[in-house]
C-alpha cells in the first residue's frame, strides 16, 4: 500500500514508478548477495570437509577425538588357556606353569585352577575361575639384543637394525651374574628381552651366532 501513499503525496505516476523500480532492485541485489555469500560459505565448507582431517573440523564444536590404541591385554575364556601359555594373575603377567579343571557340579560350571609364574619377577601366583568365564590374557613381546656394554647398572644393547639402546637395568639374581660374568669374559652373546604391559626385563642369555 506504500506505493499508494506515494502516489498520493503528489509523485508523479512516473517518478513512482521510478522509486518502486529502484527499490525492487535494491532487495533482488540484496538478497543476489546473501544468496552468493550462502553458497561461497558452502563451497567452502565442502572444501573444509574435502581437504582437513575430520578431528580438525570437530574440534570447533568442541568434540574429542581420542585414539584407541592397542590393548595391553585381551580375553579368553578360562577353558581356552594352555599350560605354557600366558595370563593376568592379581594383575600380574603370568606364564601358566599347571593348571587343572574340576568336573561340574550340580549347581555351577567347573572351575579350572591356575598356577603362574610371573615373567619378570618369577614370582608364582594361583587363581580360580569358572571355566565359561573370561580372563584378561596379556599381549607378550619377545626380543633379542647384542650386549655391547655394562655399566653402572644399566645395559647397552643393540638389535638386528642397529639401533642401540640403555634404558634396561642389569636384571637382579642369576640372570644379572651370568651377564656381568659373560661380558667381563669377553663373550659375545645376546639376551631376551620379554616386554608385557609396558613393563620390559631382560629374562634369558644366549649364544650370538
Amino acid at each position: 500500500m506504500w506505493t499508494m501513499e506515494l502516489y498520493k503525496s503528489g509523485l508523479s505516476i512516473l517518478h513512482t514508478i521510478i522509486i518502486i523500480s529502484f527499490a525492487l532492485t535494491s532487495v533482488l541485489s540484496t538478497t543476489r548477495l546473501l544468496v552468493c555469500k550462502q553458497r561461497c560459505y558452502n563451497s567452502r565448507f565442502v572444501l573444509l570437509l574435502l581437504c582437513c582431517p575430520r578431528q580438525h573440523i570437530m574440534a570447533d564444536e568442541d568434540f574429542e577425538c581420542g585414539h584407541s590404541g592397542a590393548s595391553s591385554t585381551f580375553p579368553q575364556q578360562c577353558s581356552a588357556l594352555r599350560k605354557n601359555g600366558f595370563v593376568m594373575i592379581k594383575g600380574r603377567p603370568c606364564k601358566i606353569m599347571e593348571m587343572s579343571t574340576s568336573k561340574t557340579g550340580k549347581h555351577g560350571h567347573a572351575k579350572v585352577h591356575l598356577t603362574g609364574l610371573d615373567i619378570f619377577t618369577q614370582k608364582k601366583y594361583e587363581d580360580i575361575c569358572p571355566s565359561t568365564h573370561n580372563m584378561d590374557v596379556p599381549h607378550v613381546t619377545r626380543k633379542d639384543y647384542q650386549v655391547i656394554d655394562v655399566a653402572d647398572g644399566f645395559l647397552s644393547l643393540m638389535d638386528d637394525g642397529g639401533a642401540t639402546r640403555e634404558d634396561l637395568k642389569l636384571p637382579e639374581g642369576d640372570i644379572g651374574k651370568e651377564i656381568e660374568k659373560k661380558f667381563d669374559n669377553g663373550d659375545n652373546f645376546m639376551v631376551t628381552v620379554l616386554k608385557a604391559l609396558d613393563e620390559e626385563n631382560v629374562v634369558a642369555t644366549k649364544a650370538q651366532n
